[in-house]
């Protein structure tokens, strides 16, 4: 008989084609090239480094944090899609998603993968971090008041965001900041007669 190869799994890791990395109480403890690569980062200045290093403001790294944990108990697992930031300040949306390695305790142990989407939805607006949420979450296409329960706001102050979101990125309908948020380009009416 054949004895199959063995795998070699830290080198899958560490050359795998999306970034990647391991975490413990949201510190990262190992990650891939990929992930140096699209973040900007040294390895050395990333390993031990929190999470927060990612993100365009400490606020923003907590109130994430804190909007997972419900979904990774329930669930073991989270993904979205969230504006973060490289090591240049540049702002990008980045696709993450990330799996619990201990049930119940979202933060004590994970693995991550970040996906970069700026080549096919870059930011194109300076926006606030709240706005960046609030984007995020309409990306995944909640109702004001989905989002305002989820982030604890009133849907008013939600719908003034989002207001805000429309001028910013002259949308003229909530489908169409969408459309925008997305980079998806919008289709010019038919106009063709019946």
């Amino acid at each position: 008989m054949n004895a199959s190869p063995l795998i070699d799994y830290e080198t899958i890791f560490l050359h795998a084609p999306v970034g990647m990395c391991v975490s413990q109480n949201r510190v990262i403890k190992a990650c891939n090239r990929a992930l140096i690569e699209m973040f900007g980062h040294q390895s050395a200045a990333l390993i031990g480094q929190s999470f927060s290093v990612l993100y365009p403001t400490p606020d923003e790294f907590e109130r994430t944090g804190a909007r997972i944990v419900p979904i990774m108990n329930a669930k073991g697992h989270y993904s979205d899609e969230r504006i973060m930031k490289r090591a240049s300040q540049e702002l990008f949306w980045c696709h993450v998603t990330g799996g619990a390695l201990v049930e119940h305790d979202p933060h004590a142990a994970g693995i991550w993968t970040f996906e970069d989407l700026s080549a096919k939805r870059p930011v194109t607006a300076e926006l606030t971090p709240r706005e960046r949420e609030i984007a995020a979450l309409l990306v995944e296409g909640k109702t004001s008041k989905l989002i305002a329960r989820q982030i604890g706001l009133s849907p008013r102050t939600v719908e003034m965001h989002r207001a805000k979101l429309m001028k910013k990125f002259s949308a003229a309908t909530s489908g169409e900041l969408v459309h925008r948020l997305l980079g998806v380009p919008l289709q010019a009416p038919n106009t063709a007669g019946s």
